[in-house]
């Protein structure tokens, strides 16, 4: 587990777009998609953007959160108020 911590802005500063990493929150983990063709420009079926949080999002996915186990963890993400 990385002990690097993600801070929600830090997290908004990676959405995939011009040429930034594409990240995503999860339950308190972040995940690169970048190297995935479904993030392409940082948004996901045109539903789900990179750069934030989708830990209330992906239960109404078609898949579940199993997927994420592809993409490597980079960070834990902070909550709000472990943030300074």
């Amino acid at each position: 587990m990385p002990a690097r911590q993600i801070t929600r802005e830090e997290l908004k500063q990676h959405d995939g777009r011009k040429g930034s990493p594409a990240y995503i929150g999860y339950r308190g983990l972040v995940y690169d998609v970048s190297e995935s063709f479904l993030w392409m420009d940082g948004r996901h079926q045109a539903t789900h953007l990179a750069g934030t949080d989708l830990s209330g999002e992906l239960g109404q996915a078609p898949h579940g959160a199993d997927l994420l186990q592809r993409f490597p963890v980079v960070g834990i993400l902070l909550d709000p108020r472990q943030e300074s």
